[in-house]
């Protein structure tokens, strides 16, 4: 098949340490190998939030039609789906299994225990929001669990260094970054995320696209070093890609979401009030992809 007659699938971006299965599949030419043509809809941008999630850079252009596929956490992929305006499903767990990490500047903050009634810096419906939720929900009563939204990663950080909060959820790059910068870390969660895509692109180019970022996740898997920079990108002025650590990010094959896992997460979400809970798997999860 020509270039030409490859199926396409524009994608919304998000943060690159996500979004890197896509760049290496597209810097190797994973995704024509795979027979499906990949197009990013925008540049990242780094400082592009919003409270209302769907006025956010990935769900705004899927919304409006300028991209057909994007990730994010697993929740919000479910969230997203069910409250687009435009139809969504999951079509599975990304390869990116990244770490949402607890960090602060306040030596009075040890352990999770200590964050009662501490406002903790997160994004309204992403993974920081939902994980957070998850890290504290054992250690600490639901009244004592307290949230700020606060944007994007960039943002967060700026307010936990500024002393604006205690402490915050943070991913790479701004993990490290933290780090770096004099935080420490209170506790870390790892996390999958979901693909989301619109029902109208075809299943081989879904099943294309899926098989290459998984190819993309083993390199990345064999040489992590080399594709670093990606990661850092947002924050090059301050971390070097070498300084970017190397265990708050994995890359994995992609899975299904299951109707099991579903029903739990699902279940955890209506427990906190984040869904009204009124859809079934088959509302929002693709069918399975084919056997390799």
């Amino acid at each position: 098949m020509s270039d030409a007659a490859l199926p396409v699938i524009r994608i919304a971006p998000n943060g690159p340490v996500f979004d890197l299965p896509i760049l290496v599949a597209l810097e190797h030419g994973l995704f024509r190998k795979h027979g499906v043509e990949v197009v990013l809809a925008s540049t990242y941008d780094p400082d592009l939030s919003d409270a209302d999630a769907f006025a956010r850079q990935k769900e705004a252009l899927f919304e409006a039609g300028g991209a057909s596929a994007y990730n994010l956490c697993e929740w919000a992929g479910l969230d997203r789906s069910e409250r687009g305006s435009r139809t969504s499903r999951v079509a599975s767990l990304r390869p990116a299994v990244a770490a949402q990490g607890l960090v602060t500047f306040d030596t009075a903050l040890r352990e999770p225990r200590d964050l009662a009634g501490v406002a903790v810096a997160i994004n309204d419906r992403t993974g920081s929001h939902y994980t957070a939720l998850q890290l504290l929900e054992g250690p600490l009563a639901r009244e004592e669990i307290v949230l700020e939204h606060l944007g994007s990663p960039k943002a967060r950080y700026a307010a936990l260094k500024e002393g604006r909060v205690r402490a915050a959820m943070l991913m790479e790059p701004f993990l490290s970054l933290a780090l770096k910068e004099g935080a420490h870390l209170v506790s870390t969660i790892f996390y999958r995320g979901s693909q989301v895509v619109s029902p109208e692109l075809p299943p081989a180019a879904v099943e294309g696209y899926t098989r290459a970022v998984d190819e993309a996740a083993a390199l990345i898997t064999a040489d992590f070093a080399r594709y670093k920079h990606y990661i850092a990108a947002p924050v090059q002025d301050r971390l070097k890609p070498e300084e970017l650590a190397d265990h708050f990010v994995h890359y994995a094959p992609s899975r299904p979401l299951d109707e099991a896992r579903f029903t739990y997460v699902y279940e955890w979400m209506r427990g906190w009030g984040l869904t009204e809970g009124q859809h079934g798997f088959g509302d929002l999860v693709a069918a399975p992809r084919a056997a390799a």
